[in-house]
């Protein structure tokens, strides 16, 4: 889309929040498919408002390993629908935003002989479930090539490998770039904005109360149908609505943690990644280049508990880092650890849940319609954020809280930034990073301090535009989500924050930037040193 960035300034936001009117759709939480259901929604011709309790992509949509994939570990699990969707739907994002996913090469090393011609005949079978959606073929390789292709890999006892194709993204930067493209086409989103009441007219859901986090003012928001979409705290909202109408609403989210370190890409050099299906306990090890750095990962870890910044467990680390050593030719330690950080995916329980392990639980969505009409979205891969949509719509329109028009229009929709077809992509230049932006790259060039650079991929002119067009109201919406300085290099971050403070002091006023007077919700500079420290906490 070429259009020209459309302003979020704060306070017409919340003017337009506070206009007296029904809206066919709010949607409660600013996460992947949240967004991607107010964009759905909007372009089928209803009136749509979104609030996010934090900052949009603030939980698991930011903590994803970066992978636009079908799952070759569910093709194992035979769970073949989520991954034969799942692979569809990996076009969808790589067509809808090609300046921030690309496809990926994927290298699976084999240390036992029966390795290679086992896992090549399954992701052979990925290929076909592909089918025209496939962005590569598999390969077989000797144990030369695959060194080619990873150098970084342990060549002691290597006996070949197999290349297979995924994708790659930004999470949080596309997360933002489909509520943009939700806006720029009438839906109203506001982050900061947390719902803190459901409204009941007649034994129905009639809208939500959602107050502003930083002046505490309430907003009434009337609706024909409100869809919570909260991740792992949709629970919370469910209750909520079953109290009103004294009805009982059992659990539905088996939180799992999945903890991801960031290492410098020296210790698997090249653009390949790498793949190991089964470590020693049955999981799946990543090691991904992304940002001109690595990332390792991930665990599949119950937890019982939802935090905002969950933590990972010791014992993680200590896999993650043990696995690694195994099949890198230099292991990695806890010195060597840039950024950390944990997602908590929203896995449904089964109804007659049994005590699996959470690596077992389904990863398809769930969709249900309380008898007061809620609809709540829950479970899924980030890869399936726009069928997830789809098919939240259709049940809006069966359960008849919403009145049918006509099909989705995200299919092949070109996002905010996407250049146009033929474009080519924006390369990186003078400016790092300015290549994310696609064709917003020169709006960015335009705004001050386009030349002035705070940290690797991060310009003072970024700064001003997400501030001015991307939502950003603090130091952590910028380096961590607008920027992925924090998930990148952590101590980094922390050296940049006192200047972003800075520029969102300019740009939004003091209290964007300063310590003192800093709005209660927002992550402040002293709260984005302390947080940064937490993403950066290493041991030798």
């Amino acid at each position: 889309m070429t259009a020209a960035p459309l302003p979020t300034h704060r306070e017409d936001l919340l003017a337009r929040l506070a206009e007296p009117k029904k809206y066919d759709l709010v949607v409660v939480g600013g996460g992947a498919t949240g967004l991607g259901v107010a964009l759905d929604a909007v372009l089928r011709g209803y009136s749509v408002a979104l609030v996010e309790a934090h900052d949009f992509a603030k939980g698991t949509s930011s903590r994803a390993t970066k992978l636009v994939h079908g799952g070759v570990r569910y093709l194992a699990q035979g769970d073949i629908h989520l991954v034969r969707e799942a692979l569809h739907e990996r076009v969808n994002i790589l067509h809808s935003a090609p300046h921030l996913a690309q496809p990926l090469p994927f290298v699976m090393p084999s240390y036992k002989l029966w390795e290679t011609p086992f896992y090549g005949i399954g992701l052979k079978v990925y290929d076909a479930l592909a089918g025209k959606a496939g962005l590569g073929r598999t390969q077989w390789l000797t144990a030369g090539q695959t060194l080619r292709l990873l150098p970084g890999a342990q060549p002691r006892g290597l006996k070949g490998g197999v290349k297979y194709w995924d994708g790659q993204f930004d999470d949080a930067r596309l997360a933002l770039a489909i509520g943009r493209t939700a806006a720029l086409h009438g839906a109203l989103l506001v982050n900061y904005c947390p719902a803190v009441g459901l409204l009941h007219e007649g034994g129905r859901v009639a809208g939500i109360t959602c107050r502003d986090a930083e002046t505490s003012r309430e907003f009434t928001l009337n609706a024909r149908c409100v869809v919570n979409a909260t991740g792992v705290w949709v629970d919370a909202l469910r209750q909520e609505d079953a109290r009103a109408l004294g009805r009982p609403a059992s659990a539905i989210v088996a939180p799992s943690q999945g903890v991801h370190l960031v290492v410098d890409q020296t210790f698997s050099p090249g653009a390949h990644a790498l793949l190991v299906p089964s470590t020693a306990d049955g999981r799946v090890l990543f090691a991904v280049p992304w940002l001109g750095k690595l990332i390792l990962g991930t665990t599949d870890t119950p937890r019982e508990d939802v935090p905002l910044e969950p933590l990972p467990f010791e014992q993680e680390i200590d896999f993650i880092l043990h696995e690694a050593g195994h099949y890198l030719r230099r292991a990695p330690t806890r010195a060597d650890i840039l950024s950390r950080w944990v997602g908590l995916r929203p896995l449904v329980r089964p109804a007659n849940e049994g005590g699996a392990p959470t690596r077992a639980l389904s990863r398809e969505h769930t969709v249900l319609v309380s008898g007061a009409g809620l609809v709540t979205v829950t479970g899924g891969k980030w890869t399936t954020y726009r069928a997830m949509a789809e098919d939240v719509l259709a049940q809006c329109v069966a359960n008849s809280l919403l009145p049918g028009r006509g099909k989705a229009g995200t299919a092949g929709l070109r996002l905010v930034g996407a250049p146009a077809v033929g474009a080519g992509a924006i390369s990186v230049s003078a400016e790092p990073g300015l290549h994310l932006y696609g064709s917003e790259a020169g709006d960015v060039s335009m705004l001050p301090g386009s030349n002035t650079i705070l940290a690797p991929g991060l310009s003072e002119a970024m700064v001003r535009f997400a501030a001015r067009y991307e939502y950003a109201r603090s130091v952590e919406d910028v380096l961590a989500r607008r920027s992925r300085q924090l998930f990148l290099n952590a101590t980094e971050a922390a050296s940049a924050a006192p200047a972003v403070a800075q520029i969102l002091s300019e740009e939004l006023g003091p209290k964007a930037g300063t310590i003192s007077a800093q709005p209660s919700y927002s992550a402040g500079l002293a709260e984005f040193q302390a947080l940064a420290a937490q993403y950066g906490a290493r041991q030798n």
